[in-house]
């Protein structure tokens, strides 16, 4: 488990050091606060991209560190031990520098991000708090019923003989009809490597060339609008932040303004003050940080233009030029060694068609399997979330064609209401059940996951009430057999937890800085006032927080 974050000139936060236990961590704050500063440093030691804005304002650098307990954790042991690390305790490190440059390391080992990445899997998982928007897009069922089966071994092993296979056919196809001509087609296959080699297109590079063209084609105008923008909300006469101080201060004179609406009309403004400040801020940043580079930029627009017109003279999608290669390159090895062989090679492409139905057909199996057991444990979870009357399906039906997924499309089924019949989630399902519908899945998920740290960022979205305190109930059951960490503004669900860690924004002087602290028992019974009823704490408030917190740690009955 994640036992310990370390933070340094990381965004706002200056330095800072959390020691993290077992059990459910509820992690709270005003809105604005900071607690995405929280997510992003974990992110980071877990090899998520990096840039520049990272950097605390005026540091040279950012240095984040993650400490993992991993003597229950026998993946990451073998990980560790298969590429001769350390492997009584894990330590993630990852320092960015005000130029963009990361480096990261592993134990003290230097370490690449997809080094990063691949561990992390091992360790943490974290659930977004929009995962009920990927809800709407069907493509993600079936990744999600495979990862629930824990089939992705065998998904990754059918896409690669599917992979073969098609490129088995492919070659049988262009031998059968080139005949005579197969050195002609050598010649040929050999000349478009060549061109390929000098094109020297590196995975992932177009998208980044692109990302970078469009950022230079449009620094002139981002350095424009956003200094106007930053100008705007500036605290200056006229500016937004002006207005709302002015505002807030005559508003603040009137009687009774600490009561009633007023209170609340000033709570907001307040809130207002703070947006508008953080958005002034980041606008300054990002007008600090956007540069001028017409050359890189000629530079840039030349080597997509080269990407673009190769990608068309061999009628390909660009981003599929470097498998393209790949392939070209395999087939002139294949030539060489004498893979001209028809007969040989029918007979290879009946033997990968066999092995591909043969495994798609037991994935399928299993799928099918799996989907009954889902659609059941979802239900239930339904059940606990106010949604008792609905039933959930997972449907696996047939495909018209192979794929390198099998042969199986897999959707979610909801009726709301009895009587109803089972219709796609993608048509059917308002806001507010797919909320409910995807934390039901993520817990489901997360019962049955062999990684002990959870990470829950704003899952409960759309849920109070009631309902929000099962949500903090079935957060509560998952911390006890592992660590479940969730950014929530739900009181109920706050109160459920283990631990409570406070952010919380201060300004000091010329700067703003977070700070993040676990809270005692006063101090949680304080913060859940805050988000039980606002700015002004009443004793009726605290006395209803006091209850909340005692009422959620008594052991059930």
């Amino acid at each position: 488990m994640l036992t310990q974050l370390a933070i340094q000139d990381f965004a706002i936060v200056d330095h800072l050091e959390l020691d993290l236990a077992s059990g459910m961590t509820a992690i709270t704050g005003e809105t604005g606060a900071g607690k995405s500063i929280l997510l992003g440093a974990l992110g980071l030691c877990l090899g998520e991209r990096a840039d520049a804005g990272s950097v605390r304002h005026g540091r040279e650098r950012t240095d984040l560190s993650a400490r993992f307990d991993i003597q229950h954790l026998p993946a990451a042991v073998e990980w560790l031990t298969a590429r001769e690390l350390p492997a009584e305790e894990c330590l993630l490190r990852r320092v960015v520098t005000a130029n963009g440059r990361s480096k990261a390391w592993i134990n003290g080992h230097p370490a690449t991000i997809s080094d990063l990445k691949s561990l992390g899997e091992q360790l943490i998982q974290i659930h977004g708090q929009h995962a009920h928007h990927a809800l709407m897009r069907e493509e993600t069922h079936l990744a999600l019923l495979d990862d629930y089966a824990g089939l992705n071994g065998a998904t990754t092993q059918l896409a690669e003989t599917f992979r073969e296979w098609r490129n088995a056919r492919r070659q049988l196809k262009r031998l059968s009809e080139e005949g005579s001509e197969v050195e002609a087609k050598r010649q040929l296959l050999r000349y478009q490597v060549e061109e390929l080699d000098q094109l020297g297109l590196a995975e992932g590079e177009l998208t980044t060339l692109e990302e970078e063209q469009h950022t230079l084609a449009h620094a002139e105008e981002t350095l424009r609008e956003t200094q106007f923008a930053a100008d705007c909300c500036a605290s200056d006469e006229g500016g937004a932040l002006s207005l709302l101080n002015q505002a807030f201060a005559h508003l603040s004179a009137l009687p009774g303004s600490d009561k009633g609406t007023l209170a609340n009309t000033l709570a907001m403004l307040s809130d207002a003050r703070i947006q508008v400040e953080e958005a002034s801020s980041e606008l300054n940043r990002l007008a600090s940080t956007t540069e001028l580079d017409p050359e890189r930029l000629a530079w840039v627009e030349e080597r997509m233009t080269d990407v673009h017109r190769i990608a068309r003279k061999h009628h390909v999608a660009p981003d599929e030029l470097c498998a393209l290669h790949a392939d070209l390159q395999r087939e002139v090895a294949q030539l060489e060694e004498g893979g001209n062989d028809l007969e040989a090679l029918s007979a290879r492409v009946v033997e990968l068609r066999e092995n591909y139905r043969q495994e798609a057909k037991k994935l399928s199996d299993s799928r099918q399997k799996a989907a009954l057991r889902l659609g059941k444990e979802v239900q239930q979870q339904l059940g606990f979330l106010a949604m008792g009357k609905a039933r959930f399906e997972v449907e696996v039906t047939a495909k018209e064609a192979p794929s390198p997924e099998g042969l199986d499309r897999v959707q979610f089924l909801i009726s709301a209401n009895p009587g109803q019949p089972a219709r796609p989630l993608t048509k059917v399902a308002s806001g507010g059940e797919l909320s409910r519908i995807s934390l039901a899945i993520q817990v489901v998920a997360a019962t049955h996951s062999t990684v002990p740290s959870l990470v829950f960022d704003e899952v409960d979205v759309g849920i109070s009430g009631a309902t929000a305190e099962i949500v903090g109930q079935l957060l509560r059951k998952l911390g006890e057999n592992g660590q479940v960490m969730t950014v929530t503004h739900l009181p109920q669900v706050a109160a459920q937890a283990h631990q409570h860690l406070h952010i919380e924004k201060q300004a000091k002087r010329d700067t703003t800085l977070t700070q993040m602290a676990l809270l005692d028992e006063q101090g949680r019974i304080s913060e859940l006032a805050r988000m039980l009823g606002g700015v002004t704490l009443s004793d009726q408030t605290l006395a209803h927080a006091r209850e909340m917190l005692h009422a959620s740690q008594r052991p059930p009955h």
